[in-house]
């Protein structure tokens, strides 16, 4: 059976990362694709595991030549997925989630419809302002552009089917890993699933 394609999005600073590794770490069924992105790395950033780190014009090629799945600009840089890292994945059946942004979500639901989407908002713009300064890792020309950016992108969390405000850490974590289970419990995966067991409960006697 074909895997779950989960989209997770958020404004910068939201803390989507940080939610999205505790609940991995408590579902191994879930696999994540690590985007490609031209930026460079933060301090405590590994190339492989945090983000593949290419230079624009070797991102620019991968988008001539076809390679991604979905890609965007963000805040000036590049961000994109390659299609090795989503398709394999979901034909072997493994559930597969890519933490990305608003218009690469748009890019993946035109391809795969049934995607389930996730949108992360702060529990108020000044707690994400103040999220991004506690990071220490961005100017403040930096923070400036990602706080004008993020009335923009939080505007789009109505093309999401879940919304979790990240509130109280714990909270949202088990708030995601509840739309993991809640979505592998939808009926036509569970018909595809049990398809069996289903047929031999309605035969008749």
């Amino acid at each position: 059976m074909r895997g779950t394609l989960f989209i997770v999005a958020a404004p910068s600073g939201a803390g989507k990362s940080s939610i999205v590794n505790a609940c991995l770490a408590r579902d191994r069924n879930i696999c994540l694709s690590v985007s490609f992105t031209s930026r460079p790395p933060r301090p405590g950033e590994r190339d492989g595991e945090h983000y593949h780190f290419v230079s624009a014009e070797r991102f620019e090629a991968m988008i001539a030549a076809g390679d991604f799945f979905e890609y965007a600009q963000v805040h000036g840089d590049w961000k994109g997925t390659a299609r090795q890292s989503v398709e394999p994945q979901l034909a072997a059946g493994r559930d597969v989630l890519l933490e990305i942004d608003w218009q690469g979500a748009q890019q993946v639901k035109a391809k795969v419809p049934d995607a389930v989407g996730v949108f992360i908002l702060p529990p108020s713009r000044a707690a994400l302002e103040e999220r991004m300064r506690k990071r220490g890792q961005d100017s403040e020309e930096t923070i400036a552009r990602r706080m004008a950016n993020a009335r923009e992108e939080m505007s789009h969390h109505g093309e999401f089917d879940f919304i979790i405000v990240n509130e109280v850490f714990e909270t949202a974590v088990d708030e995601m890993c509840a739309v993991f289970a809640a979505s592998r419990l939808r009926r036509e995966r569970q018909q595809q699933r049990h398809a069996a067991l289903i047929e031999a409960l309605l035969a008749p006697e």
